[in-house]
């Protein structure tokens, strides 16, 4: 499969760093909640643990496809779109949760919305600019 060999445009070296501190940031305070019991834990409140756990995860994800993202690899392609449909599926599951009164906070409701906008947007992006064109 042919890829450009240039370096990477400004928009890619945007998209790019923010998959990248966008996982990074995801990976401390993830990794804060699951890992130390301390004041992240405590100001997390009533937080859905399977969606922390994923979160945390997926950050790692966020940094391998943003590195991806920067080299014009299209993998990166099939990784942002990969993460936009778990989150969604998590987004999904989290909104079931709460319908059967399960423990959420407001503000996980209004991370999931910015998490999976940035990885529909990426999705998006990887897919126009990185997809084999017929």
């Amino acid at each position: 499969m042919y890829q450009e060999k240039i370096k990477p445009s400004f928009s890619f070296i945007l998209v790019a760093l923010v998959a990248i501190i966008f996982g990074l940031l995801t990976i401390k305070s993830g990794g804060e909640v699951i890992f130390i019991n301390g004041i992240a834990r405590i100001e997390a409140g009533n937080y859905a643990n399977f969606v922390v756990w994923f979160n945390f995860l997926a950050g790692f994800f966020y940094v391998i496809t943003g590195i991806g993202i920067f080299f014009k690899k299209y993998w990166s392609v099939l990784f942002s779109r990969t993460i936009a449909m778990l989150t969604i599926l998590i987004f999904v599951i989290l909104g079931l949760t709460i319908l059967n009164d399960g423990l959420y906070e407001s503000r996980t409701i209004i991370a999931m919305i910015l998490r999976s906008s940035v990885w529909i947007i990426i999705a998006i992006f990887t897919y126009k600019k990185l997809s084999p064109k017929l």
